[in-house]
C-alpha cells in the first residue's frame, strides 16, 4: 500500500519551482545561502547580505510506501512531521535524531545519530535516492547508480555541495512501547566492555536490543539505557511534564526498567534539550510547574540560545559578578569504542563538563563516505557534551584540546558547532580533495561557501 498525502505532487512542484526562482534571484557575485530562521548548528552564521533561497515550500512528507517500508520526504521536513506521518502505520526511519525540529535534509548533509546506531548506522546510509539543487543551479536526481559522486560527498557536506529538495528513505517496523532497562555501572571499563557485548551478540540477557545509548554522570557513576520494543500494553512514564527523563535512569546500583510509549520514547531528550534545560531553570520544580508544556522542547530553547548569543546576556552575567568570561563546549565526537574508556578518562580530567551522552554506531554497509571517513566494520562511540568552561588564555583552548585528542585517538567530531582545525588538518579528516573534485564539477563557480570557510571560518 502507498500512502499520499493530498495534493502533495502538486504542492511539491510549487516549492522546487518556488526554490529555483529564489536561487536565479540571487545575484551572481553573492554566496548562496539558506534564507532559514532557525537552525540547529550552535556555530556562528554569517549576516546574509543577499536574499537566501525559499525552501518554505518543502516542509511536507510527499508519500509513504507502507509495503515497501519507504518514505519520500521533503528536504525541510522535520522528523517530528515524518515520525508523525509514519507511526499510524507502525513505521519509523531507522534512525531518528533526538531533537524533533531537526530536518531530513539537515540530518543527512549534517549527519545525525541516535540510539539505533548501533545496528542502523547513520541517516544517510537509509537514503535510496535524493534530489539536489547543486551549487551550479541544476536539480539532479542522485543516488548510489546516479551522480554517485554527488551522493557519497553530500552527507557532512553541510549545504556546500548542494541542498536536498526531496529525499527517499527507507523505514522500519517498530512496536507501539518500548520496555527500558538502565544499567548502572562504577566503572567506565565496565561500562564500555558491557556496551561491546551488546553491540556483538545483538542482545542482552538473552532478549534482543533494539535501542542502546548510555549516560555518564561522573567516571564512578554511569549507565547504559537499553530499549526493547514489545506489543504488550501496560502503564507507561511520562517525560513531558514534572519528571525529568535523564534524572529517571539514575539509581543507587544494578537495573531498573521503566516503560514508554515508541512516540515519547523516539522524543524522550526532546523536552529538556537532554539536561539542558537546567541552564534556563526549567528542571527546578517551582519554575517547571507554571512553565508552558508547548514551551518544553528544544526549539524553544535553541531561541533562548539564540537571543543570548545575540545580546551576550551569559557573559554580561559573568562580567558583573567578576567572573571571567565562559568559551561554549558543545560537541559531539566519535572514538573507537576500543578508545572510548580512554578518552572518557582523559575528558574528565581536562574538562570540568557532567553528564556526557554516549551513543554507539556501526556503519550498515561497507560504503564509502569520504567527508566523514569513519571504517565500516568497527564500533564507534559518540560521545556528546554541551556547556561551558572557563575561557582559556586563547580563543577556544579547550576545543582545541578536545579536537588534538579525538584525533589522536583516530575520531571525528560532527561540524555542527564550533571548530578550529588548520586547512590541513581538516584535509585530513573531512574529505580534502574528493570534497574538492566533486566541489568542482557540482558548483564551479564557487556559488554555495566551501566546506572549511562554513565549518571554520563561521563565514
Amino acid at each position: 500500500m502507498s500512502v499520499r498525502q493530498t495534493d502533495a505532487p502538486t504542492s511539491h512542484k510549487r516549492g522546487v519551482q518556488r526554490l529555483l526562482d529564489s536561487y536565479r534571484a540571487i545575484p551572481a557575485a553573492a554566496s548562496v545561502r539558506l534564507a532559514k530562521p532557525t537552525s540547529n548548528l550552535f556555530r556562528a552564521r554569517a549576516r546574509r547580505e543577499a536574499p537566501g533561497l525559499d525552501t518554505s515550500g518543502l516542509t511536507g512528507v510527499l508519500g509513504i510506501d507502507v509495503e515497501n517500508h519507504t518514505a519520500d520526504v521533503e528536504g525541510m521536513c522535520t522528523y517530528e512531521d515524518l515520525v508523525a506521518a509514519t507511526l499510524p502505520y507502525g513505521l519509523a526511519p531507522l534512525v531518528v535524531p533526538q531533537l524533533k525540529t531537526i530536518t531530513l535534509g539537515g540530518a543527512v548533509s549534517g549527519l545525525g545519530i541516535e540510539s539505533t546506531s548501533f545496528r542502523n548506522g547513520l541517516p544517510h546510509e537509509s537514503v535510496l535516492e535524493m534530489d539536489v539543487l547543486t551549487g551550479a543551479g541544476e536539480l539532479l536526481t542522485v543516488s548510489r547508480n546516479q551522480h554517485e559522486e554527488l551522493f557519497r560527498a553530500f552527507p557532512n557536506s553541510y549545504g556546500t555541495l548542494g541542498y536536498s529538495t526531496r529525499l527517499r528513505i527507507e523505514l522500519e517496523s517498530v512496536k507501539p512501547f518500548v520496555v527500558l532497562r538502565h544499567i548502572r555501572f562504577d566503572s567506565l571499563d565496565e561500562l564500555v566492555a558491557a556496551m561491546d557485548r551488546i553491540i556483538d551478540t545483538g542482545g542482552f540477557d538473552g532478549v534482543a536490543v533494539d535501542y542502546l545509548d548510555g549516560v555518564v554522570f561522573s567516571p564512578a557513576e554511569s549507565y547504559l539505557c537499553v530499549g526493547i520494543e514489545t506489543d504488550t500494553p501496560g502503564p507507561v512514564s511520562d517525560y513531558t511534564g514534572q519528571d525529568v527523563y535523564y534524572r529517571s535512569i539514575q539509581h543507587a546500583q544494578g537495573i531498573t526498567d521503566d516503560r514508554l510509549t515508541i512516540h515519547d520514547y523516539l522524543w524522550r531528550w526532546d523536552t529538556d534539550w537532554f539536561w539542558c534545560s537546567r541552564a534556563f531553570g526549567a528542571q527546578n520544580p517551582l519554575v517547571r510547574r507554571w512553565w508552558p508544556r508547548r514551551y518544553r522542547r528544544s526549539s524553544f530553547y535553541w531561541k533562548l540560545i539564540a537571543y543570548d548569543q545575540r545580546f551576550s546576556i551569559a557573559d554580561r552575567i559573568e562580567k558583573r559578578h567578576g567572573r571571567p568570561p565562559r568559551e561554549r563546549v558543545v560537541q559531539d565526537i566519535e572514538v573507537p569504542l576500543k578508545r572510548c574508556g580512554e578518552f572518557l578518562d582523559w575528558f574528565f580530567a581536562h574538562v570540568p563538563i557532567e553528564p556526557v551522552w554516549l551513543c554507539p554506531l556501526r556503519l550498515r554497509h561497507g560504503e564509502d563516505w569520504p567527508l566523514y571517513p569513519i571504517r565500516p566494520n568497527r564500533t564507534y562511540v559518540n560521545v556528546g557534551f554541551w556547556s561551558s568552561v572557563p575561557a582559556g588564555a586563547t580563543e577556544g583552548a579547550t576545543n582545541r584540546l578536545i579536537e588534538a585528542k579525538v584525533s589522536e585517538l583516530e575520531g571525528h567530531k560532527s561540524l555542527y558547532s564550533d571548530a578550529y582545525y588548520t586547512p590541513a588538518e581538516f584535509d585530513a579528516l573531512y574529505g580534502g580533495e574528493t570534497y574538492r573534485t566533486v566541489k568542482k564539477t557540482y558548483d564551479p563557480d564557487s556559488r554555495l561557501l566551501d566546506l572549511y570557510d562554513k565549518a571554520v571560518r563561521r563565514r
